[in-house]
């Protein structure tokens, strides 16, 4: 648990972090550009994402699993042939995958997307991608060895700050708004070039490996693993972006533009669970070496109720308070319509996701991974017929409705298939207890305040840090504290040196 707080901190730090600064380009291109400017830049953002899941071929997920597996066993050689292995193979599928988008572009912008307009932005896209398919598995290698801090530096941090600087430097200088593309593509080569020369000063030295060292029978059985967890990639893009992409055909880049206000503030919510993911996965794949499998049922169990109190008051925000969100981040004209009850919508299946959501990783660092494959088809393909059905009927919040139920199913069948089969479940009375209360209150308190006070831009801070404290009152209240999160606070005040004495003596009443 100590390992997973940590590896969940600095990823969140980094994940945030790279959100702020992915928000503040959005709001530059929202205001800068039209809104078929902004609607064209979410489109090719989607195509580019999708085209790196199929040059990953699953590997980020199938090399950070196999390294750690191989750690537990202490397996110095299998570790140094994982990694030579894949950093081949994803070399390769890179540099097909973006000479075939490139190639393609025209066909994809025009005759899925009706917009000739994006041809030239999926061709840039295109040059970058061999180099974020290998930033994204040089972090993946870093990840079976429990280390963050790359993915939350690189990916995360210095990406999106290098694209927030060339776009101010863009307004600066009054370019034309295709630089805008151009800037992206120039972030992805000089992150890879950053990440490439930490990778070879950083990887731990007790491994060695070979880059033309060819093993077969390695490559096999990353594939064998990887290619369930690729296919569950995709599906996983479709349940993402389906509702993105058929908005792109079925209507207007100006109506995509006004769903993707909503979107990126919804998936805020998602940031701890992804944290989390990034550690989770190597940890319990070194447990499962290990045959520790009550240490897995118990790390689930307080994993899930940490996932839940750092994203339920965020949650209430978005749920309670849509309009105001919206108003506030993007402006009135995003504010008022559909985006909000798309804020809704998406922010509660995401705060779903938060509670079932880890026990798809259960059965990844256990091998199975063709279950996750085969829960995802049937996910992505009632996301495909609601969006068919919903959106040419209610346009951006039958969007929204689809995914929403698509993701809801997804988890409550992963979920109830890791009970049956393995009586693990991420449920506790300490997780209960609090949230019903503070659901009550918080709906409460919505009512009074909506009663007596206009939501401004610094209000809404000032009531999520309210919940967030309400929060943790009635976890007191309630002596919602479980061993774990002593340990945790414990492990806190050693590493930063700070004198937790007082924190500790009001605990010690309530447990």
């Amino acid at each position: 648990m100590q390992q997973i707080a940590r590896g969940m901190g600095i990823g969140a730090i980094g994940m945030y972090l790279g959100l702020l600064l992915q928000f503040f380009a959005r709001l530059i291109i929202a205001r800068y550009g039209l809104e078929a400017n902004y609607g064209l830049f979410s489109l090719a953002l989607v195509v580019l994402n999708f085209a790196m899941v199929l040059s990953c071929l699953g590997l980020q997920d199938g090399v950070a699993r196999y390294i750690a597996f191989h750690r537990g066993r202490a397996d110095e050689s299998e570790i140094g042939k994982t990694i030579a292995s894949t950093l081949q193979v994803s070399i390769v599928t890179g540099c097909i995958t973006g000479v075939l988008l490139f190639f393609f572009a025209q066909v994809i912008a025009v005759n899925i997307f009706h917009s000739s307009e994006l041809t030239m932005v999926l061709k840039i896209f295109a040059i970058g991608l061999p180099f974020l398919t290998l930033v994204n598995i040089m972090s993946a290698i870093f990840r079976g060895f429990n280390k963050i801090e790359p993915q939350a530096l690189f990916q995360s941090i210095l990406l999106n700050a290098l694209f927030l600087v060339l776009l101010i430097g863009i307004i600066l200088l009054n370019m034309i708004f295709q630089f805008f593309f151009y800037a992206y593509l120039v972030a992805i080569i000089v992150t890879f070039a950053a990440m490439l020369i930490y990778a070879f000063r950083k990887i731990p030295r007790m491994v060695t490996f070979e880059i033309g060292q060819i093993d077969i029978s390695t490559i096999k059985i990353l594939l064998a693993f990887s290619l369930p967890v690729f296919v569950t990639a995709i599906v996983s893009i479709i349940i993402f972006n389906a509702d993105t992409l058929m908005l792109g055909y079925f209507r207007s880049p100006d109506v995509v533009g006004l769903y993707n206000a909503a979107y990126p503030l919804a998936y805020f919510i998602t940031v701890p669970l992804a944290s989390f993911i990034l550690i989770y996965i190597p940890v319990i794949s070194s447990l499962f070496a290990q045959g520790l499998i009550t240490e897995v049922k118990r790390t689930y169990i307080i994993s899930t109720k940490w996932l839940v109190a750092l994203t339920l008051p965020l949650w209430l925000v978005m749920f309670l308070f849509p309009d105001a969100v919206l108003n506030v981040v993007f402006g009135e004209v995003y504010a008022y319509g559909p985006a909000s009850s798309v804020l809704r919508i998406l922010a509660s299946s995401f705060m779903v996701m938060n509670l079932l959501g880890l026990g798809s990783c259960i059965f990844l660092a256990s091998g199975n991974s063709k279950f996750i494959m085969w829960s995802g088809v049937i996910a992505a393909l009632i996301n495909i017929l609601l969006c068919i059905v919903l959106i040419p009927i209610a346009g951006a919040i039958g969007a929204a409705t689809a995914s929403a139920v698509s993701l809801t199913v997804l988890n409550l069948i992963i979920s109830i298939r890791l009970y049956l089969a393995k009586k693990i479940q991420p449920f506790s009375k300490n997780l209960v207890k609090p949230v019903i209360v503070s659901f009550v209150l918080a709906f409460l308190f919505q009512f009074i305040i909506r009663q007596f006070i206009v939501i401004t831009w610094w209000i809404l801070p000032l009531i999520f840090i309210f919940y967030f404290v309400l929060y943790g009152i009635i976890t007191l209240l309630t002596r919602s504290f479980d061993a774990e999160d002593i340990a945790i606070l414990l492990d806190i005040e050693k590493t930063i040196g700070l004198n937790m004495d007082p924190v500790k003596k009001i605990l010690k009443k309530f447990i």
